[in-house]
């Protein structure tokens, strides 16, 4: 439960993170007027290409102080550039009209960003915080890599030590020996308290997810 508890937090948390940080970047990114824009752009195109590796991440994230901690699951991947373009291509599709009319009646920036962008972005909301969290939820090499408290495990980590051959689920799961539960019962339940959850997500996001993942397609 430990272990399902702590997943369910760093994905609500980094979902959240991921979100803000990725509409806050795209919006002013999709404004052809934004001084510097074609730098940011091409900077951010450029990641989608080259990566700093497993190593040099490692080091970054040691260097900062994270190791150990649940913000070394959430920040390395704070932004997605892939997602990134995609939501910033979906703003700049969004009437000028709208915003223009906002600014007039007295909204700055940020009011537009919140009382009309926003309002207008549900489909692309919706479908990328099913990304992220599932992307999120289903993350194995992160807490591999960072943590090495095994109460702070995440539930794939710990599914991963439960699947290995000779583990001893009694012992990682600290269930008592008396109770004789069956080794590849405690495997399964675990199984199945990996998968569910995030599938539980679907049906809340459905209506919005068919238009969103039509995003960037071609119109006729």
């Amino acid at each position: 439960m430990r272990a399902l508890l702590t997943t369910i937090g760093v994905t609500a948390v980094g979902t959240v993170v991921q979100l803000v940080l990725t509409l806050t970047m795209a919006y002013p990114l999709s404004k052809r007027y934004l001084p510097g824009r074609a730098l940011a752009l091409n900077l951010v195109i450029f990641t989608l290409v080259f990566t700093g590796g497993m190593i040099p991440t490692y080091l970054v994230v040691r260097n900062l102080g994270l190791l150990d901690s649940y913000w070394a699951l959430i920040l390395p991947l704070a932004v997605n550039p892939f997602y990134l373009v995609i939501v910033k291509s979906f703003f700049q599709e969004l009437p000028e009209a709208l915003e223009e009319a906002a600014r007039i009646d007295g909204c700055n920036e940020l009011g537009v960003f919140r009382r009309i962008v926003l309002p207008l972005s549900k489909p692309v909301i919706a479908t990328f915080s099913l990304f992220y969290a599932t992307a999120i939820w289903n993350d194995y090499m992160s807490p591999l890599l960072y943590l090495n408290d095994p109460h702070k495990w995440t539930l794939q980590l710990l599914l991963r030590q439960l699947t290995a051959p000779n583990a001893d689920a009694e012992n990682l799961l600290n269930v008592q020996p008396s109770l004789l539960f069956p080794q590849q019962g405690l495997k399964f339940a675990v199984i199945v308290l990996a998968t569910v959850p995030i599938l539980l997500v679907y049906p809340f996001l459905q209506k919005h997810f068919a238009k969103g993942v039509l995003i960037g397609s071609v119109k006729e």
